[in-house]
């Protein structure tokens, strides 16, 4: 069968579900991912056969686009900021609003630019003001490691620390961090438990989570792409309680937070007063919140006085 004949196949199968820019968007990253082939290779070879080995994946991956599987799953791949992770049912898909609240981060700790005063000094030294590791970050809820990977990319001074949950999240999280070669130290905890006890020694500069937010009564809400196939207990929240998450990490950061450290949150767009309200205590201060690229509440920080 001709590359070409696929292609309208995946455009017949899937155009009741998905626009004519996701179509060819899932069929290009397949025939990149499954045969390395670049997509303007219908330009130059408009009449290039598959053998039929060739043509089983693609049609795979069709068979678990058509009942809305994430992409993302299906390749085992994700992109985030300039990295490229593995991902699977144990850790949430990275959102563009996540890189948000990463570069807000990378903006408050600028890299520092070698001067000619420089010349000749370690690499290590001078590319960012964090220039030991005395300075830590911690990522609660580090999924398949996003955030604490782009961070440990971009401020290779830190000392990056990275707690989840979930033992199936921090497999994939380690096979991420060995893959583009960053140095983290990885924690098996529950935030929410009340007695959670680290090291005494471990203090962090900067705290950062995207933790579950989204409440219950919001599923309707959810495409059946994420509500379908995303880890539930990395998305939802107890209607009741809702900040359940927020007030555990703030509880936390109030011990192993250095004195002021930052603390940076994605938040629920639905909730980023009540967010806000918890750090009305004596313990933050110069609270901000932010709002994302389509211009809904999305991210907050606050310091430790």
């Amino acid at each position: 069968m001709q590359l070409k004949e696929v292609k309208n196949i995946f455009h017949k199968e899937l155009g009741d579900i998905y626009s004519k820019e996701e179509i060819d968007s899932f069929f290009y990253s397949c025939i990149e991912h499954y045969l390395n082939l670049q997509r303007f290779v219908l330009a130059i070879q408009p009449g290039l056969t598959l053998l039929k080995e060739e043509e089983q994946p693609l049609f795979e991956a069709l068979s678990e686009l058509k009942m809305e599987k994430p992409i993302q799953y299906i390749l085992g791949t994700a992109h985030f900021m300039d990295l490229e992770l593995q991902v699977n049912k144990n850790v949430l898909i990275p959102r563009p609003e996540t890189e948000e609240l990463v570069q807000w981060i990378l903006d408050d700790f600028p890299v520092k630019k070698p001067s000619k005063k420089d010349a000749g000094r370690s690499r290590s030294v001078i590319s960012t003001p964090l220039n030991d590791r005395s300075f830590k970050i911690l990522d609660i809820g580090t999924g398949s490691g996003c955030i604490a990977i782009a961070l440990a990319k971009h401020l290779p001074g830190a000392k990056v620390y990275a707690l989840d949950v979930s033992e199936g999240a921090l497999s994939v999280a380690r096979k991420n961090a060995e893959m583009n070669e960053v140095d983290i130290t990885f924690l098996h905890h529950n935030i929410l438990n009340p007695g959670l006890e680290l090291e005494s020694e471990l203090v962090f500069d900067v705290i950062v989570s995207n933790p579950p937010y989204v409440r219950e009564l919001e599923k309707s809400q959810i495409h059946k792409n994420v509500k379908d196939f995303e880890p539930h207990t990395a998305l939802f929240v107890p209607d009741n309680d809702p900040l359940v998450f927020y007030r555990a990490i703030t509880d936390f950061a109030e011990k192993y937070l250095s004195k002021k450290g930052k603390l940076y949150f994605e938040i629920n767009q639905y909730l980023g007063d009540e967010t806000k309200a918890l750090f009305h205590t004596q313990h933050f201060s110069e609270i901000e919140m932010r709002n994302d690229i389509f211009g809904n509440p999305r991210m907050l920080k606050a310091d430790r006085k």
